[in-house]
């Protein structure tokens, strides 16, 4: 059983089902607005990929297809809830692969279809900037977000639920990217990411020199392409050693937090807001979670994070989304009338 959730305020007692089929996970959730995260199941994707250094998009979907329904018996099964129980079914409708994406939306529609309930299209960066609130410690209205997902970087600030507003985002390869970008040039396969920063822990940032692109400039925009193409020159024609390989790793790892963490303090000084909420993949990374936690503790801001589990891609923040969404009377299309948006701003969402 998934830890109980905060809950918040509705005019009724409603459980909502998440489905999320963005990339390469497919992940589902039960949400009840009194009990909060009562059921969840995911499946990776990981493996099937790796052997092709990266997402295959068919693939994806095929794979969609054969764990979607079976997942979603699980989370059922775990919350001891049955189809009848459900107020609504929420699931991103974009931004990510559209193959994907039509898996997601179709099932919900139909299901929504079938139990007479409303099918809720939830905005995949809503869901991880939203996600925080699951935690024990939920943020509380205005407060800044840094995205780190996938191939978003943005610095947004919300308002409240649907109200949002683009402060800055990445001229060009996204953190995550880049990560990856790095991995590889080092010899890693996908996901590259998360062994770049396992090889990090145990180099000495410095050995090395690496750009801070963008970090004085006067927006709060990101550049992380520069910053890849300079690990690509250190490495040059060499054959790093192991430690150097190490040292690099480090060195590139410290660029990207301290480039994230300096935006996200010029972003809380520009809007004068103390809430600072990280979401997102990159968000479960070690040395940018102790950078931020000590930069709140010296500019006394608060720092909020999804538990690592709700970092990546997943049901909860979709269910908990579209709960709010619907407790709120926020308006959603017809189950009939589904559509997905492989590319989908989110500061385009209104209440």
């Amino acid at each position: 059983m998934p830890p109980i959730s905060p809950i918040f305020p509705g005019p009724a007692s409603l459980l909502v089902l998440g489905i999320e089929t963005s990339c390469d996970e497919t992940g589902i959730a039960l949400y009840h607005t009194d009990r909060g995260l009562i059921g969840q199941a995911l499946h990776s994707q990981v493996d099937l990929h790796a052997v092709y250094g990266g997402v295959v998009p068919e693939m994806a979907s095929r794979d969609h297809v054969r764990r979607i329904i079976p997942l979603i018996r699980n989370a059922l099964t775990e919350a001891n809830a049955n189809l009848s129980d459900l107020s609504a079914i929420a699931y991103t409708a974009g931004p990510g692969l559209a193959g994907a994406l039509l898996v997601g939306a179709s099932v919900a529609s139909a299901m929504a279809m079938g139990l007479g309930v409303p099918a809720i299209p939830i905005h995949h960066l809503e869901g991880h900037l939203l996600s925080p609130m699951l935690s024990a410690t939920p943020p509380t209205f205005p407060f800044v977000a840094l995205l780190v997902s996938g191939g978003h970087t943005q610095l947004m600030r919300v308002t409240q639920i649907g109200t949002y507003e683009l402060l800055g985002e990445t001229l060009d390869d996204a953190a995550g990217e880049a990560f990856d970008k790095a991995a590889q040039m080092l010899g890693f396969g996908y996901p590259g990411g998360p062994a770049l920063s396992a090889l990090a822990s145990g180099g000495t940032p410095g050995q090395f020199t690496l750009p801070r692109p963008m970090m004085k400039s006067a927006n709060l925009d990101f550049s992380f392409a520069g910053l890849k193409t300079a690990v690509l020159t250190r490495i040059g024609d060499r054959t790093l050693s192991a430690s150097e390989k190490a040292d690099l790793a480090a060195e590139f790892e410290q660029a990207v937090v301290e480039i994230l963490v300096g935006k996200s303090r010029a972003a809380l000084a520009k809007t004068g807001i103390r809430d600072l909420v990280v979401a997102g993949g990159v968000g479960a990374n070690r040395p940018l979670r102790k950078a931020l936690d000590q930069a709140g503790t010296e500019g006394r801001f608060n720092v909020h994070y999804p538990t690592l589990e709700l970092c990546t891609d997943n049901g909860a923040m979709i269910a908990y989304t579209g709960a709010r969404r619907l407790a709120q009377g926020l308006p959603f299309r017809n189950a009939l009338a589904f559509e997905v948006r492989p590319r989908w701003d989110l500061a385009s969402i209104t209440t």
